[in-house]
């Protein structure tokens, strides 16, 4: 459905693997927690006849699985992804339940190898409308801000923003997240207005 005008979507998502991954990251010290990016490099054809629009450009396409709500096993993170002619940067600052804050960044090149090595301290971003906090890892505070903020929820903002790390500068798709937000009563019951499930016939 779209909004803020209630339609009808229809149309087709062709992602197609530019790079195939299997390395998974264990997100929290239980390992209860998973995340793999199964096309850290894709071209993403989008064609729609409801309404009737098409594009085309880079994309992504990533999965996550675990044990226990994501709730349960975190409080929050900030997550981001920044693509380039060699390649996909993947930034994750977490903060589990248990355990100090955890850092890293994932760099995905076009042969298929992938890196991991440590982040700098983050930067701080101006929060949302909704008090969503903001935040990205940046050599300086400086090279950090918020080019465009693309959704504002009361739990979750997506957001352009740019940054730089090792000395890239990128500019990068990315998300906070607060799951003590979205643990509230509240949220909850706003959530089958925003996330809509329909019911299959058998």
């Amino acid at each position: 459905m779209t909004c803020p005008r209630p339609a009808h979507l229809c149309g087709r998502v062709r992602v197609t693997p530019q790079v195939h991954n299997s390395y998974a990251l264990t997100l929290d010290p239980a390992g209860r927690h998973r995340w793999c990016a199964l096309a850290p490099c894709a071209r993403v054809e989008v064609a729609m006849a409801k309404p009737r629009v098409h594009w085309q450009g880079s994309g992504y396409l990533d999965t996550n699985s675990g044990d226990e709500p994501l709730e349960d096993g975190f409080s929050g993170w900030h997550w981001s992804r920044a693509s380039d002619a060699g390649g996909t940067t993947v930034l994750y600052d977490l903060t589990p339940r248990q355990g100090p804050a955890y850092r890293t960044a994932l760099r995905f090149d076009r042969q298929g190898a992938v890196r991991q090595q440590d982040t700098p301290e983050p930067a701080s971003l101006p929060g949302t409308r909704w008090g969503i906090r903001r935040r990205t890892p940046a050599d300086a505070p400086e090279h950090a801000r918020v080019i465009e903020t693309l959704e504002d929820t009361p739990f979750y903002a997506r957001s352009l923003v740019a940054t730089q790390v090792d000395g890239q500068p990128l500019e990068a798709v990315h998300e906070s997240l607060d799951l003590d937000r979205f643990a509230r009563p509240w949220v909850q019951m706003l959530l089958p207005f925003r996330m809509p499930r329909r019911r299959t016939r058998r």
